[in-house]
C-alpha cells in the first residue's frame, strides 16, 4: 500500500439498487445502497471521494447527495480530482496551517468563474459535505443536508453526537449557494477525545427511511457498540433500511481513529 490512497465513486456508474454493498478502503468502510426498486427507485445520485495518507496521518473525503441527475455531483468530483495535487499539498501542511488553507482553497474553487459557469450547465444540484481529519482534529465544510457524526463515549454521555446540522435549501449546481450575494455554508473544527473516536458520514436516505430507524443519532451510535466489525455493523444498518422499504439512496463513510493525545478538559 502506498502512503497516498485514492477512492472515487458516483452512483450513476454503479447504482447498488436492491443491493446493499460494503467496501473497505484503507481503514475506512464505505456502505452504499441505492434504495428499493419496489419503492420506485431507478437511479442513484450519491457520490464520494476519499483520499488517505497514512504516513502523514490524515483522511480527506467528499460526500455528495444530488437530485434530478448526478451531474452536479460528478462535476465536483471532477474538479477535486483535477486539483488533487494542489489540494494534497495543502493537506500535507503543518496542522496549524492546513485547515485555514484548505478552506481558502475550497472557496476559491467553488467561487471561480470557471466552476460557476460549469454549474449553470448541469441539470440539478447537490448537497456537499467535505471532511478532513488530521492528527487529533476533525475539520468539516458543509453545503446542504449530509450529516457528520463524531462518536465517543464521553461525548455520547452528554448527548453530543452530531457535528454539523442538516441545512435544507442549500445546494451546489444549477441552484447554487455560491451564486448568491453571500454564499451560505457551514464549517468548523472539532478536537477528538482521547481514546477511540468513530467518524461517521451519511447521506439522508439513512435518516429519511420509513419508520425512522436511524433518525435519532443514538440509534446509529448504538449500532457500533456490540461489535468491532464495521462491515457487519454497517451492512446491518443498510439491511434495516432495505427491509423498511426505503426509496432514497444511502451512502455511509465511517472509520475509527485512536487519539493518544490528551484532550482538553476543564480546569476544575
Amino acid at each position: 500500500m502506498s502512503d497516498f490512497e485514492n477512492f472515487i465513486w458516483i452512483g450513476s456508474q454503479e447504482t447498488f439498487i436492491d443491493a446493499p454493498n460494503i467496501q473497505r478502503f484503507h481503514s475506512i468502510s464505505v456502505g452504499r445502497f441505492g434504495g428499493n426498486s419496489s419503492a420506485g427507485q431507478n437511479k442513484n445520485e450519491d457520490g464520494c471521494l476519499i483520499w488517505c495518507n497514512e504516513k502523514e496521518d490524515w483522511e480527506f473525503m467528499i460526500l455528495l447527495d444530488a437530485h434530478h441527475t448526478s451531474e452536479s455531483a460528478q462535476l465536483i468530483l471532477e474538479v477535486f480530482q483535477k486539483e488533487q495535487i494542489q489540494i494534497k499539498d495543502v493537506l500535507s501542511e503543518p496542522i496549524q496551517d492546513a485547515f485555514k488553507k484548505l478552506e481558502k482553497r475550497i472557496l476559491q474553487l467553488f467561487q471561480s468563474e470557471e466552476f460557476l459557469a460549469s454549474c449553470r450547465k448541469v441539470t440539478g444540484e447537490t448537497a456537499c459535505l467535505i471532511v478532513f481529519r488530521k492528527g487529533q482534529y476533525l475539520w468539516w465544510f458543509s453545503v446542504g443536508d449530509c450529516v457528520l457524526y463524531l462518536f465517543h463515549e464521553e461525548l455520547a454521555a452528554l448527548g453530543q453526537l452530531e457535528v454539523n446540522q442538516r441545512q435544507f435549501y442549500e445546494w451546489i449546481g444549477r441552484v447554487n449557494t455560491f451564486e448568491q450575494q453571500v454564499p451560505c455554508y457551514s464549517r468548523g473544527v472539532r478536537e477528538l477525545r482521547e481514546g477511540e473516536n468513530r467518524i461517521f458520514l451519511t447521506t439522508d436516505g439513512l435518516l429519511e427511511c420509513p419508520n425512522k430507524p436511524y433518525s435519532n443519532p443514538t440509534n446509529i451510535y448504538n449500532s457500533f457498540l456490540n461489535s468491532d466489525n464495521d462491515k457487519t455493523n454497517i451492512m446491518s444498518m443498510l439491511e434495516v433500511i432495505q427491509n423498511n422499504g426505503v426509496k432514497d439512496s444511502t451512502t455511509i463513510i465511517s472509520w475509527n481513529v485512536h487519539n493518544s493525545m490528551e484532550a482538553v478538559r476543564p480546569s476544575e
